[in-house]
């Protein structure tokens, strides 16, 4: 099974390293950085080296990583590692660096729990919580970040300083809040052709939960009830999802017939449901690009971008990337004469141009302009080819695109004085939002 078990920065610092067989050579870590940064692009998740199977996932920057020299399934692997750090997570309260530095000790005696001799044991934060002895060190920097390792904020919601607390804490009732989150996280793909037009696209979705319920007490949560569950062809609606799963802790008896979620919620951090679209629905963003041929060996490529969404809202962390053809000898970039918190920078290495607007509005719109000299000896016709695709990175707070809403939240078996915080929070990110020239 599993040989060893290391954590590392993302410079290739050892922070944490635990051997469970003594059957591999110790230079391990070396061995598996060297590798990932000899990559051209990302390493894959699996590998083999010298005879040594390296599986690792990669979470705000470091490397969680498994070794061994069986036939081990991959999925499995991944697996264990996945919900070995969600344990780490849990009662560390987030997972970085500084957090697993001054929570090593705590750390070490997670994994003898949730490890035993290479084979995997307790793998859940309810089932290792009763026999950790350490308690954890809070980590009093850690800021507000999203899942894409991004600072997220919104005047409309707590600080999620208060969501990486450790669950540890949840005994603690001298200086405790009693209070619950629940995340609606959802990740957009998007193709468009060169005309702006929508290809294919989808969302992955999923509503997440962190309870910090005194006396962890059953739940109740209810979704819009004009939610749809199932494909509905050539319509365009914001309230279809093509098909959802639920965790085990969900009783979903009553949830065909009015959208409503029983829930026993274990310790930590938990995914409630998941879902799917891939009926069509309104992309939160359009991208619009132009090239004209200015001289037989200059190109202008004209880049709008138009925000699809709510005026109310605010996306942040917009950035496109595209790339420029081989032959270039020069490229100059134009902003609006308006443009406000944003820059574009070129990058001759890579041949990349990035165009950073730091927040754009719902409803509005925005142009960049890319003056391409190419050398005497190019071909237009060939160098338009090699420009692009232009990808597209956000974040929206407090905005999904499925339609998806949390109509209530009820706490079950409690009298009228009992009255928690309960905090709901929407974010929508971009996963694979590409347009083509």
């Amino acid at each position: 099974m599993i040989s060893q078990f290391f954590i590392l920065s993302a410079r290739g610092d050892t922070i944490i390293n635990r051997d469970f067989r003594s059957d591999l050579i110790r230079t391990t870590p070396e061995v598996f950085f060297r590798r990932v940064k000899t990559e051209k692009g990302d390493a894959p998740p699996l590998f083999n080296e010298d005879g040594i199977n390296y599986v690792y996932l990669k979470k705000t920057g470091l490397y969680i990583v498994a070794t061994t020299r069986h036939n081990v399934a991959p999925s499995l692997l991944m697996e264990v590692l996945s919900r070995v750090s969600k344990v780490i997570k849990d009662f560390c309260g987030v997972l970085t660096e500084e957090a697993i530095r001054k929570n090593f000790v705590l750390i070490y005696e997670i994994l003898d729990e949730a490890i035993d001799f290479g084979y995997p044991q307790l793998t859940s934060t309810e089932l290792i919580k009763p026999f950790i002895v350490n308690e954890p060190v809070p980590v009093e920097s850690a800021k507000n970040i999203s899942s894409t390792g991004r600072i997220f904020s919104s005047g409309n919601t707590i600080s999620s300083v208060a969501v990486q607390r450790p669950v540890w804490m949840k005994d603690d009732n001298k200086k405790q809040k009693n209070e619950i989150f629940v995340d609606i996280f959802e990740k957009i793909s998007v193709l468009f052709n060169a005309s702006g037009y929508t290809i294919n696209s989808s969302i992955e979705g999923c509503i997440q939960m962190k309870s910090y319920l005194q006396g962890n007490p059953d739940l109740k949560l209810a979704l819009n009830e004009d939610l749809v569950i199932g494909k509905q062809p050539g319509t365009i609606s914001t309230n279809v999802i093509d098909d959802c799963n639920f965790n085990e802790c969900v009783n979903t008896n009553e949830f065909d017939l009015s959208r409503v979620m029983r829930i026993k919620p274990p310790d930590g951090e938990f995914t409630v449901m998941n879902y799917r679209v891939t009926s069509d629905f309104q992309a939160p963003f359009r991208v619009f690009p132009f090239i004209d041929e200015v001289s037989p060996y200059k190109l202008e490529l004209q880049l709008k971008i138009r925000a699809c969404f709510p005026k109310e809202m605010n996306a942040t962390y917009v950035i496109a990337k595209f790339s420029v053809p081989k032959s270039v000898s020069g490229v100059h970039n134009e902003l609006e004469k308006t443009a406000q918190g944003q820059k574009v920078e070129y990058n001759e290495s890579t041949r990349t141009v990035e165009w950073n607007l730091k927040k754009m509005a719902g409803g509005s719109e925005t142009t960049l302009k890319t003056k391409i000299t190419l050398q005497t000896n190019s071909n237009t016709f060939t160098a338009r080819k090699e420009i692009g695709p232009i990808s597209l990175t956000f974040e929206i707070p407090m905005f999904n695109v499925s339609g998806l809403q949390i109509k209530y939240l009820r706490i079950e078996g409690k009298d009228k004085d009992y009255n928690p915080y309960r905090w709901v929070r929407y974010v929508t990110q971009s996963s694979s939002y590409v347009c083509r020239i």
